[in-house]
């Protein structure tokens, strides 16, 4: 993760799979500040591509997703 983006929030969604993911992020970034950045850890396989499409369909931008052994790992600012 990178190191000079300040993380406002972060969202342990392991064990969970599609679509718990995405709907508890949705939920997290609204009850968020626009500009603010969400950490979401998953352990999904499936949220590797859920993620990147659910960024382009509602304009909240993707700045990181990386993958460390069973965990992946996302951080999106909110719109």
């Amino acid at each position: 993760m990178e190191d000079d983006i300040e993380i406002d929030q972060e969202l342990d969604t392991s064990g969970l799979n599609c679509p718990l993911p995405i709907l508890r992020a949705k939920k997290a970034l609204a009850a968020m500040e626009s500009g603010q950045v969400l950490h979401i850890i998953a352990t999904d396989p499936g949220s590797a591509r859920d993620f990147p499409a659910f960024a382009r369909q509602t304009g909240h931008e993707l700045l990181e997703a990386s993958e460390k052994g069973d965990k992946f790992y996302y951080l999106m600012r909110k719109r």
